[in-house]
């Protein structure tokens, strides 16, 4: 049983990262072991999250499992989880008595939690203390050990737990089932070396760590070649790409480098205010692959907060930044993460969040009302902020974001814009995609269409999703 461990998680050392490239597919006893079994897999968090679910969906259909959406049909249940904020514990932990049900009514279930949960230590004892019905645990930093692992779970009657804490490697040559054929995420970081004081990721993730720009822009080559149109570049901060290699390297470098490879649209997330640099603002400017949308997150209006939140820059720095991607980038829309009721926030800290979305006038916010990480060191901060006043702020918030998200969306009617058609909509006969800037539009389209770019007529504009029809 290795179990994490907070203290390790916490180190941060000048010994090299290690790149490593696993062939785990010479466990060839194991290439049967899911012959005959379904597994079902949810996942919960951060894009970072949704790509490790591709990987491992990719090692267990190399295993001949195969995938079902329904968890009571499965032999096998993996929840890869988040550890950002206090509801996602409670979906899981709920989800875990659900299974529990499952487990007493079906012999040969063998259940499993990964990702960033799983690398909590005070999770890990919860698990033993109440769940111990569970199979396997493991963590973030060694999802190539899959196999390895279920192969104890399946042989042993007690939980199997292998939890690394550790500043972590990069690894290579992983397996993906993408769940699109159009649109692809490429890790191209790994880890966090901020700490900012509200934060679990550092911990949960290890340290920050690059991966060799040859093998991302290899990899985004190969995905053009199958005829993939977008990718997104994925970082827990991701604008600090390069800062742990050799060399002058950075992302500016590397989306210049990716532009090069003709794939048609690019993103990148998620970026923290510090590392935005001007070379990155030019880059986006002068290539038309790269599309005008950014994620900034800015977490709060008042600088006495993001001093306490260990943010780095305080709002006139934000502010600067903000208005210089806005003045330079051009129809470039920006997004934005907000936490109220963090400790110490008075009324007057929030009325400057306010103030601060009410100039942005921001298209869209993840807003989230605090929670403590324990851990962390906010956890260790007195609470000045009743539960109450977290809902009430929390609200008041959303009322003025919610208005600037639907005036955003207002300045598209009547306008033409270009579409990535990515899924069938909820509505028959409709499909849905994304415009340049990140707009969610609803279009009649056939099926056929599904991976097409095209153009499309807004007609009616909703505070979150655009609808329109094709024009040719």
């Amino acid at each position: 049983m290795l179990k994490p461990n907070l203290s390790e998680a916490k180190k941060r050392t000048n010994k090299e990262v290690l790149t490593k490239s696993f062939e785990y597919t010479k466990l060839d006893n194991l290439k049967e072991l899911g012959s005959g079994k379904k597994y079902f897999i949810r996942t919960y968090g951060c894009q970072m999250n949704e790509h490790d679910t591709e990987n491992i969906k990719a090692i267990l259909e190399n295993m001949s499992y195969v995938e079902t959406d329904n968890y009571e049909e499965a032999n096998l249940i993996i929840l890869n989880t988040c550890a950002i904020r206090e509801n996602v514990h409670n979906k899981v932990f709920g989800m875990l008595g659900r299974i529990k049900n499952l487990k007493e009514n079906k012999d040969d279930v063998i259940a499993a939690v990964c990702g960033c949960m799983a690398q909590e230590e005070v999770v890990v004892n919860e698990i033993l203390e109440k769940y111990n019905y569970l199979d396997l645990v493991f963590g973030t930093h060694n999802i190539h050990n899959l196999p390895r692992l279920l192969e104890k779970a399946v042989s042993k009657k007690e939980i199997e737990i292998e939890v690394i804490s550790g500043e972590g490697s990069v690894l290579e040559n992983l397996p993906v089932k993408r769940d699109s054929k159009f649109k692809a995420w490429v890790n191209v970081m790994l880890g966090c070396d901020k700490f900012c004081t509200y934060c679990i990721v550092p911990y949960t993730r290890g340290k920050q760590r690059s991966r060799n720009k040859d093998n991302i822009i290899s990899e985004i080559k190969q995905l053009v070649e199958e005829g993939y149109s977008e990718v997104t570049l994925l970082g827990q901060n991701v604008n600090a790409y390069g800062k742990d290699l050799e060399g002058n390297y950075g992302l500016s470098n590397l989306l210049n480098d990716v532009a090069k490879t003709k794939i048609k649209r690019i993103r990148f997330v998620t970026s923290h205010p510090w590392d935005f640099t001007d070379d990155m603002i030019a880059t986006i400017k002068s290539n038309d692959n790269i599309m005008p949308y950014i994620h900034l997150p800015v977490q709060s209006g008042s600088t006495k907060i993001l001093k306490s939140m260990g943010r780095m820059y305080s709002k006139e720095e934000y502010m600067t930044l903000f208005n210089k991607i806005k003045s330079n980038i051009n129809n470039v829309t920006i997004t934005t993460d907000i936490i109220v009721g963090f400790p110490g926030e008075t009324e007057e800290d929030f009325k400057e969040t306010i103030d601060l979305v009410e100039t942005c006038k921001f298209d869209s916010a993840f807003t989230f009302a605090f929670s403590a990480r324990v851990g962390t060191p906010a956890s260790k901060m007195k609470e000045t902020v009743s539960d109450e006043t977290k809902k009430r702020r929390l609200n008041e918030l959303n009322e003025v974001v919610n208005k600037y998200a639907k005036i955003a969306n207002d300045k598209y009617l009547g306008k033409t814009v270009s579409v990535l058609l990515e899924k069938e909509s909820n509505k028959e006969g409709f499909l849905s995609g994304y415009t340049d800037t990140m707009k969610l539009v609803n279009v009649k389209a056939s099926e056929e269409m599904l991976g097409q770019i095209v153009y499309v007529y807004i007609n009616d504009v909703k505070t979150w999703s655009l609808n329109g029809e094709i024009r040719s």
